[in-house]
């Protein structure tokens, strides 16, 4: 098999589960569900996300078609990226590094640009409350859609609230305050993305020395 060829595998897995997983997820679940798979430290929580990774918000409609543009123009740029490194035959770390990142980019470019035409429920922002709107009950895959194209929220559902506790009360200004780690909710793409960065790295340096 080619650096190409393991390259194109990778992708096409991530977007496969990526997708089945955000698909089970908002088919079975209704917004803000959530149930424990493993104690109190990994918890499946479904929330819709307007913004970027890890539940990250953007302002408004606007933002959210800009972003969506970014993610689109910037997955572009990933992909001819990975194309010319394939030519230069750069090592397969680097070339997989670099496919997990465009990966997960474009699963979640899919939420934002496909979810809001194929789903009959989904988050909508409200002009007139001026901001994004949950809903009720179960989405169903019905192809009819509840947004316009780019309008779509990403679907998060991994929680890892691995320390859940509270700062002494004796500390400074956060004394008795609530104290979680990891509190973001975030999805496979996402994980793909901050797995493929944190590869290259840690793992790739004399690949950045060589840019």
């Amino acid at each position: 098999m080619t650096k190409g060829q393991k390259a194109l595998l990778l992708i096409v897995v991530v977007l496969v589960v990526d997708q089945i997983s955000k698909i089970l997820v908002k088919t079975n679940m209704q917004l803000y569900e959530f149930f424990s798979v493993a104690g109190d430290w990994f918890y499946i929580r479904y929330l819709e996300n307007s913004g970027m990774a890890f539940g990250w918000k953007f302002a408004g409609v606007s933002g959210k078609v800009f972003l969506t543009l970014f993610r689109i123009v910037a997955s572009i740029f990933i992909g001819w990226y990975i194309f010319k490194l394939l030519k230069k035959d750069t090592s397969l770390g680097v070339i997989l590094g670099v496919s997990l990142v465009f990966a997960g980019a474009v699963g979640n470019i899919i939420d934002s640009t496909v979810y809001g035409l194929i789903f009959d429920t989904g988050t909508v922002f409200n002009t007139e409350y001026g901001g994004w709107m949950s809903y009720r009950g179960v989405s169903s895959l019905n192809f009819q859609g509840y947004s316009s194209v780019f309008q779509g929220c990403v679907v998060d559902m991994l929680h890892f609230p691995i320390i859940d506790t509270f700062f002494p009360d004796w500390m400074p200004m956060v004394g008795g305050q609530k104290f979680v780690f990891f509190s973001p909710i975030f999805n496979i793409a996402d994980s793909a993305i901050t797995v493929g960065v944190a590869y290259l790295i840690l793992f790739q340096r004399s690949f950045f020395k060589n840019i």
